[in-house]
């Protein structure tokens, strides 16, 4: 499924259609953290003005997607937004910062709260910082 979706986003400059039609996605490129393979992860971001945040949810799951590990070990990468690529840095956020930004999120699309009561973990919120702007 995230070959397709990330297809039909560089095909539409950004904006795939079908269950994805009218939600906002992020290609994070990132690179594993054992394997050292390249991959690529579309994901729904929080846009705050020109600040990109992800969310690592994985729908409530007890672990942390494999792609956050990943940004962990390697955080300078990738980012494709609408029909640009420009490099970032994954910054994971604490403290009051993640509150903020994980309720936002939560305002936007209540589903993320549902995503934290479903488990114990406290889920990260990760900031694209995107170099040069």
């Amino acid at each position: 499924m995230n070959r397709q979706v990330i297809e039909a986003f560089r095909a539409t400059g950004g904006k795939p259609g079908g269950q994805w039609e009218g939600i906002p996605v992020v290609l994070v490129h990132h690179v594993g953290a054992k394997s050292g393979k390249k991959r690529i992860a579309p994901l729904v971001p929080l846009v705050d003005g020109d600040r990109i945040y992800i969310i690592a949810s994985k729908g409530g799951s007890d672990t942390n997607p494999d792609w956050y590990h990943n940004l962990r070990a390697h955080p300078e990468t990738v980012a494709e937004w609408g029909a640009e690529t420009f490099p970032v840095t994954a910054r994971v956020l604490e403290g009051q910062e993640r509150e903020d930004v994980y309720a936002k999120q939560v305002a936007l699309q209540p589903q993320f709260g549902d995503y934290q009561r479903r488990t114990s973990r406290l889920i990260p919120v990760i900031e694209l910082e995107r170099h040069g702007s």
